[in-house]
């Protein structure tokens, strides 16, 4: 019987899980939950915009998926979400009291206290009074966040290097939702993906993402990454999962957790602290992660089916990189941006996944929404190989096929991947295939 999938989202995220679903055999689905970032996910099945469904489950009930997958946290905000959750619809996802992990930096950081996993120092204050009391008190780098994580929040991490820095930035901060300061710890950083079900802990990919929008690591954090690594990583080889997810194991019996989870951590004094939890599959890993698995719809459905999951990995596809193609103007705020042109000068001979692009008689532009005045991010293009420099040498050559005006990409994936190998090698040893 055929695998019916189901994906809660738009862009890149929604138009790669589709389509590599898809070659494992899959029917797929997509309900879009943003008005823009229609067009990778049209080119590979059926849609429905939300604008015109405000509710998914009519569309549930017909298409009766055996597996939805949610882009972000805020389906639960929704309020056929309890729907969801009382009908035991296969919901690719914790849900209830299992998914604060993610959406309350403060109850996450209690919760790491509790289990004795090493964070930094964090601070959770209400207004720009308590901010500057905190400095006062406890003065030191911060990295400001919004207290409650979702893409709609008004703070957007900020990276503050130096107490001056962040003395400086808490006068500027929308206190709307209050503010989150956690001690900066410095740049040795990296994600671990794994899936919780079963009763079990599935190491899968140990990751790294780069946010700063221009080469060089330099200005701003953009709302998603321009950059990110991944490597195969079952046996946990830098000892992430072990530190800082396995010791919570009595929490995940007591909220019943299943599904996916991510620990972001920084590595200070050979020490790993956990930064943040997320408990999703990652916008940036994703298409990474299963195209690195032989049986990807399989392994999904035994994780929702809360069973243990039996990853099949392909040796060719060790390592993998992922870059964006931003366009005009991004992440800043600009004068409204024409509708440009993209053009595609060959077929790539990688991934390709699109962003905010439309499409007009034949052609592809720059997406015209409701942001118009913010630039967009494009597409991401990936690649995978046995190694990590022919995944590099591979994404650099094929990103050259793509063109818009006024857009750019990183520049440095190649220091970068070296960089990272150094950084994780430094303690564990060479790593092969390298």
């Amino acid at each position: 019987m055929t695998t019916r999938v189901m994906v809660l989202g738009v862009g890149a995220f929604a138009h790669a899980v589709q389509s590599i679903l898809q070659e494992d055999g899959a029917k797929t689905s997509c309900y879009l939950t943003r008005p823009y970032s229609h067009f990778g996910p049209g080119l590979i099945g059926q849609t429905w915009n939300s604008e015109e469904y405000p509710s998914p489950i009519p569309l549930i009930e017909k298409f009766q998926p055996d597996l939805i997958i949610p882009q972000a946290v805020s389906w639960a905000e929704e309020p056929w979400s309890i729907e969801i959750v009382n009908r035991g619809w296969p919901i690719f996802s914790p849900v209830g009291d299992a998914m604060k992990i993610e959406v309350s930096r403060k109850l996450s950081s209690e919760l790491c206290s509790e289990f004795g996993i090493p964070i930094p120092a964090f601070h959770h204050v209400m207004n720009r009074l308590e901010a500057r009391r905190i400095m006062k008190d406890d003065p030191r780098p911060y990295v400001l966040k919004n207290p409650i994580c979702s893409p709609f929040s008004p703070v957007h991490a900020i990276i503050c290097e130096s107490t001056e820095d962040t003395n400086g930035w808490i006068e500027r901060i929308d206190y709307a939702e209050g503010l989150f300061l956690q001690e900066y710890l410095g740049k040795e950083e990296a994600g671990h993906f794994v899936f919780i079900s079963g009763g079990e802990i599935c190491s899968l990919v140990t990751n790294k993402e780069f946010k700063r929008a221009f080469t060089g690591d330099m200005g701003p954090l953009a709302g998603a990454p321009l950059a990110g690594l991944v490597e195969q990583d079952p046996t946990d080889r830098y000892g992430l999962a072990k530190e800082l997810i396995y010791p919570l194991k009595p929490w995940f019996e007591k909220t019943g957790y299943t599904g996916p989870l991510q620990v972001t951590a920084i590595r200070k004094d050979g020490t790993w602290h956990a930064i943040e939890y997320n408990i999703r599959l990652g916008v940036t890993t994703t298409a990474l992660l299963l195209r690195m698995l032989k049986n990807p719809v399989k392994v999904l459905l035994e994780v929702v089916a809360n069973q243990n999951p039996v990853p099949e990995w392909n040796p060719k596809r060790f390592f993998g990189c992922t870059l964006t193609l931003a366009g005009y103007g991004y992440p800043f705020t600009v004068p409204s941006v024409p509708k440009l042109p993209v053009e595609v000068s060959s077929p790539l001979e990688c991934d390709l996944w699109w962003n905010e692009v439309d499409e007009e008689d034949g052609s592809l532009f720059m997406a015209n929404h409701l942001n118009s005045e913010m630039g967009h991010r494009i597409a991401d293009v990936n690649a995978c190989a046995a190694n990590m420099s022919s995944a590099v040498k591979k994404i650099e050559t094929e990103m050259k096929k793509l063109r818009c005006l006024g857009s750019y990409y990183r520049l440095d994936l190649k220091e970068l991947s070296e960089k990272y190998f150094s950084q994780m090698s430094s303690k564990n040893g060479s790593l092969e295939n390298l």
